[in-house]
């Protein structure tokens, strides 16, 4: 009997084996023809009330992303904190582009080297010059990034020489020794307001808002904010981490004017300026910052993104990059302080072109944020891929935080870097510059119409002596008056 029960289950384990092993020769097509066959019965069966053919009109109306996300609403009862910023579709710098030069002036040679130095805060006591005009924005450790990603980008940062943003984090030590160009966040936090770190700064931005999460603050579980960053921060077991909506209590602009001031001296001269959300009164916003004497002041567009922010903030409230640049820039410009306070500018900038359109447009330097942090991800999304999204290898509460490799890290983010700076030299050529500095808004064009009145540029659909702005002249249709208007 034991014998025969042996004998039926080594056939039955050949007879799986077998089946496993002709499967692939024989067996796909005849599962996947039997799959559609069953699917196709019940789609085209099902009354439409139970037929999944349902789905197609329901995300048609609502929108798969607002489907899933209402979903989410649905299981936890909780504020939907959204990573990556919004999906809205706002006038940007696709339609906008620039003059080539052929005949009239000539492209400058592949082999002239361009200028692309920048000075932020020209009449701070000690100006932060660099060589590049791409900085890297406020990417927090602890509130974001975990070390090992915050630590890629400082050394990113050095092997590019240029600039990165603390964000409202804690400052790691370790980034303070890999010695790139520092510019220090001061947050409405209780954490980075030691004066050290004032006098190591190179520039001090003081935030008080962003493009994701307007002028509002947060409050972080102990849950979701776990190890060293705790520490740093002078968190204690169970405590929860605070960002507030304001630097004082009873706030007054008196009160910001007086910050302006301690942190200029704390740091002995570094440019202080002030990182603010692009809102629908943005040269109010801009007059109060000018009053409180800022050296440059940094606008985030409605395309920015951050770790994760109230949806209703990121998709009902502020105003296109775009919008905000040309803004920002014409009002400092008729305040006659366009060449004494920065522009800095930051939200849904992502190519080399995006870069260089925003510079000509108004802007002094340009923050790089997701598509940097991506780049340094790069090839190691795919520890976490397919299974969990890409990101969960850069942010601090990772589930493949430790497994990201630093080195590769800051190599990838310098590699990008490098290349869009490279980019954005061949299109300063291509029109017959050598410096960045000579890049204006009069180099540019715009297909849509639109764009191009926003932008105050000619529209590239009528002729180029009609949209620089001469002035129509009737042809005489007589001798007489053909004579007439000669004279």
């Amino acid at each position: 009997m034991t014998m025969m029960i042996t004998l039926i289950v080594i056939v039955i384990v050949l007879v799986i084996i077998l089946t496993l092993l002709l499967l692939p020769i024989f067996g796909w097509r005849w599962l996947t023809k039997r799959f559609v066959k069953k699917m196709g019965e019940v789609i085209f069966t099902d009354s439409y009330q139970e037929n999944l053919i349902e789905l197609i009109p329901g995300f048609k109306h609502m929108g798969i992303q607002h489907a899933l996300e209402n979903n989410l609403r649905a299981e936890t009862g909780d504020i939907l904190n959204r990573p990556l910023g919004n999906s809205r579709i706002w006038p940007h710098m696709e339609s906008i582009m620039f003059i080539p030069d052929q005949l009239i002036n000539f492209p400058t040679g592949a082999d002239t080297e361009v200028d692309m130095k920048i000075i932020i805060g020209p009449k701070a006591k000690k100006p932060l010059e660099l060589d590049i005009p791409l900085l890297i924005g406020a990417m927090a450790y602890g509130l974001a990034l975990s070390e090992q990603t915050r630590m890629a980008l400082a050394e990113a940062a050095k092997q590019t020489n240029t600039a990165i943003n603390t964000g409202e984090g804690v400052v790691l030590p370790e980034e303070l020794e890999v010695d790139a160009k520092l510019i220090l966040q001061f947050s409405k936090t209780d954490w980075a307001k030691d004066d050290s770190l004032y006098k190591q700064a190179d520039m001090i931005e003081i935030k008080f808002g962003q493009g994701a999460m307007m002028g509002m603050g947060t409050k972080i579980n102990p849950d979701n904010l776990t190890g060293r960053a705790r520490e740093l921060m002078g968190l204690e077991e169970g405590e929860v981490a605070q960002i507030y909506e304001h630097f004082f209590d009873q706030q007054t602009q008196e009160d910001l004017k007086g910050l302006v001031k301690d942190l200029r001296r704390a740091s002995d001269g570094v440019p202080i300026g002030a990182k603010i959300a692009a809102g629908g009164r943005l040269e109010e916003d801009i007059d109060v910052l000018l009053s409180l004497d800022v050296d440059f002041i940094a606008i985030d567009g409605g395309q920015a993104a951050t770790h994760g922010a109230p949806a209703i903030l990121s998709d009902s409230f502020g105003i296109p990059t775009l919008q905000a640049v040309i803004r920002a820039s014409n009002y400092l410009e008729t305040q006659k302080m366009k060449d004494k306070v920065s522009l800095l500018v930051s939200g849904g900038l992502f190519t080399p072109g995006d870069f260089l359109k925003t510079l000509a447009l108004g802007a002094d330097a340009v923050y790089l944020g997701s598509a940097l942090l991506f780049s340094l991800a790069h090839s190691q999304t795919l520890k976490a891929l397919p299974f969990e999204p890409p990101t969960q290898v850069v942010w601090h509460e990772g589930k493949f935080a430790n497994q990201l490799d630093k080195e590769r890290g800051a190599e990838t983010a310098a590699n990008f870097i490098h290349s869009c700076v490279e980019e954005m030299k061949v299109g300063i050529r291509a029109m017959g510059k050598h410096a960045l500095k000579e890049i204006s808004k009069q180099d540019l064009v715009s297909h849509d119409k639109q764009v191009a009145k926003i932008c105050d540029v000619p529209c590239s659909s009528e002729p180029w002596n009609k949209i620089i702005g001469e002035e129509d002249k009737e042809v005489p249709t007589s001798k007489d008056e053909q004579i007439q208007s000669m004279h």
